[in-house]
């Protein structure tokens, strides 16, 4: 079944998200084509839909696997009252809103920081959140999420080689066909959800619900980016978003970018 405007609305409980929506066949990223609306002066709450990402990456500038008519691709616009330091934590709300909706589903999703969802120990979802200010305040932040809803897990594998085994999809995990439109709305709502309730009560009950579908705290992992690997204990993530870890001697790090692995 394809995507379909009338059935996500609908579906939809939402006072902000889905202001204005915008469904394209094909794009080569749902990010990209939102950023140019918001740049344009799109307002707040403006949903953009894909049935097909030819161009789709995630954290890092990997590529996500984007094939058509099975999966869900989406960004949505917000425009919140917060300095850009605080972005990364308000992000938090697209990883929430997934494990809500995946969980509707009968589900039993997780989240490994900062923006994977996982299903039995395979990657579902991820969310990448971009944004621009030119001043002490962001002046837009796009949340966009590609989740493997229907995808096969031969495709992922044609497509994905190797690291396609450590992919899954909501449909192989339920055993059934997931409905796009009915997730699309449960995402959505819920995501209208977590943004009015960071806008009214800050990032706390956000961060709050997070370590709660948190896998990594007190796990030892690995941490890879600029210089050689380092190793250390997630001691949790921080009110900025920032991934906090002890290492062997006892030392206290931040980490926000970089790619971080399960080493016990």
């Amino acid at each position: 079944m394809n995507l379909d405007l009338g059935s996500i609305q609908k579906c939809l409980q939402a006072k902000m998200v889905g202001s204005e929506w915008k469904l394209l066949a094909a794009v080569p990223s749902t990010n990209a084509a939102l950023r140019a609306l918001a740049q344009a002066g799109a307002p707040e709450g403006t949903v953009l839909l894909a049935e097909e990402q030819t161009a789709g990456h995630g954290r890092l500038g990997r590529p996500w696997f984007s094939p058509p008519g099975v999966n869900l691709y989406a960004s949505v616009l917000f425009r919140p009252a917060i300095p850009p330091r605080e972005v990364p934590g308000f992000a938090f709300v697209s990883s929430l809103a997934l494990t809500d909706a995946i969980r509707a589903e009968g589900l039993a999703p997780a989240i490994k920081w900062p923006n994977d969802v996982l299903v039995d120990t395979r990657k579902v979802a991820g969310s990448l959140a971009e944004c621009a200010s030119s001043g002490p305040r962001a002046d837009w932040v796009i949340v966009g999420v590609g989740v493997n809803v229907n995808v096969t897990r031969a495709a992922l594998r044609a497509a994905l080689g190797a690291a396609g085994s450590a992919a899954g999809s909501l449909g192989e995990a339920a055993g059934r066909a997931i409905d796009r439109n009915a997730f699309a709305a449960a995402f959505l709502g819920s995501l209208d959800r977590w943004a009015a309730t960071h806008a009214a009560e800050g990032p706390e009950p956000l961060l709050e619900a997070w370590r709660d579908r948190d896998i990594l705290t007190g796990r030892r992992v690995e941490v890879r980016g600029e210089g050689e690997p380092w190793t250390g204990r997630v001691l949790g993530v921080d009110h900025e978003g920032y991934l906090v870890l002890r290492e062997a001697r006892g030392a206290r790090r931040r980490v926000f970018t970089g790619e971080v692995r399960v080493a016990d």
